[in-house]
């Protein structure tokens, strides 16, 4: 056999060491690196392999069967997921517990090898899951989207795309949504009907009023594209910290965090973080449809301001609205909103002191640029929300080149069942 043979379609014994980013685990056969889904660390199991050559550094590999099984492994409930890998369910047949544990290994693995930074805390379980774990339901983990996309297949049926594929696969549920959001896919007959080839279909079950469902992003009714001139294309979302509630009005097909604890989650723990800001300038940058905005106004109090970046037209267009409809009648009145790439707007200047930043990036995180200009500003204190330990790890580097030193991580599981982790980190000056 050539050195450069393909070893696509062999079966392997593997022994797991750990948890990787993204889901997979890393193991090892014969001394060569294997990652591989479905298996849990200190598991002995046989893999077939997907990806890879004889010269390959690593190959990836897909579950065959577990030969000594883990004491945290567990059922995958979701038979679809289970057997077809759809939905994100990744880390479905790991115990609720150990999949908090699971998530503190890669977020310390992450910080410590791309940012430098020793983390020692834990993933902190959102209420509803820390509720139903304390009353021992079964239904742990589960329904806490309230919002999923779908896609009609060649044949109309909805569904999702199988892992590392382009095969979509027709469901029958969502088991990972809410009530109220499995009860609106049911009225609109979402994995009954038949769609449009491609068409793009999105449940929203917003926590307060009624929800909307979308097709290609425009609103439907009864299976088919509302053309009515007053179909609803925003729902109202609530967040309550402490004793007030802010009500948000945000587009239907616009981002908001889908589990229903984060949005209140990540907001009491910003607020928390910077603790009183009376009369301080902050920046939130990407400010989205204003979720961390309203509250910072109303912190700062009218002696302060509020400045929010944010690139999207129809995300800054909600934002407004939020911000005048703030609980406070003044609120609007020491909040600029400035629509734009962060960095660009950043760049050409905002126009005053910062004493704080809030910074939720996307994805795949803030970058050099944008990490140089906000320390530019030379702000005290940066709060980072970040949904990707990777990115974060990234921009703590690129923060450490411009003077800033991490003070404090906190870690959420806001996405039970899937490999992803919320942070929120905090960096100080000096």
């Amino acid at each position: 056999m050539s050195q450069n043979a393909s070893v696509v379609g062999q079966t392997i014994e593997v022994t797991v060491d750990r948890a990787a980013h993204g889901g997979e685990c890393v193991g090892r056969s014969d001394g060569r690196v294997v990652f591989v889904r479905d298996v849990i660390p200190g598991e002995r199991v046989l893999v077939r392999l997907t990806e890879g050559d004889q010269e390959s550094r690593f190959w990836r590999g897909e579950l065959v069967e577990v030969l000594d099984a883990s004491e945290h492994r567990v059922v995958n409930s979701w038979a679809q997921a289970r057997r077809h890998h759809v939905g994100g369910a990744d880390l479905a047949h790991v115990s609720l517990t150990y999949q908090r544990e699971w998530k503190r290994q890669v977020v310390a693995d992450q910080l410590q090898r791309l940012g430098g930074y020793t983390w020692d805390g834990i993933v902190e379980a959102a209420p509803r899951e820390q509720q139903a774990q304390e009353n021992e339901s079964p239904q742990a983990g589960w329904g806490w989207r309230t919002r999923f996309e779908v896609v009609a297949d060649a044949r109309g049926r909805a569904g999702m795309y199988r892992h590392r594929s382009h095969d979509l696969v027709p469901l029958n549920d969502m088991p990972l949504a809410t009530d109220e959001a499995r009860e609106l896919a049911r009225e609109q007959g979402i994995f009954t009907r038949t769609w449009p080839t491609d068409m793009r279909l999105e449940v929203v079950a917003p926590s307060a009023g009624a929800g909307v469902v979308t097709g290609d992003g425009e609103p439907l009714r009864k299976g088919h594209i509302d053309v009515r001139p007053n179909a609803r294309r925003n729902v109202t979302e609530q967040v309550s910290v402490g004793e007030t509630t802010y009500r948000y009005r945000v587009a239907a097909n616009g981002f908001w965090q889908v589990h229903v604890d984060a949005p209140s989650v990540l907001v009491n723990a910003v607020l928390d973080a910077l603790g009183d800001v009376t009369g301080r300038s902050i920046l939130d940058a990407y400010c989205g449809s204003g979720l961390f905005t309203v509250p910072l106004a109303d912190r700062v109090g009218a002696s302060g301001s509020v400045v929010g970046i944010e690139g999207n037209t129809h995300a800054l267009r909600d934002a407004r609205r939020n911000v005048l409809g703030a609980s406070q009648d003044d609120a609007g009145e020491h909040v600029r909103l400035i629509e734009g790439d962060v960095a660009s707007v950043l760049r050409q200047g905002i126009g005053g002191s910062v004493d704080v930043v809030v910074l939720d990036p996307p994805r795949v995180g803030a970058g050099k640029k944008v990490v140089d200009a906000l320390a530019a500003l030379e702000p005290a204190t940066i709060v980072y929300v970040a949904c990707d330990p990777a990115a974060l790890g990234r921009d703590i580097a690129f923060f450490a080149e411009a003077g800033y030193t991490v003070s404090s991580v906190r870690a959420f599981d806001l996405f039970p069942m899937t490999h992803h982790v919320e942070c929120l980190a905090v960096l100080t000056r000096g």
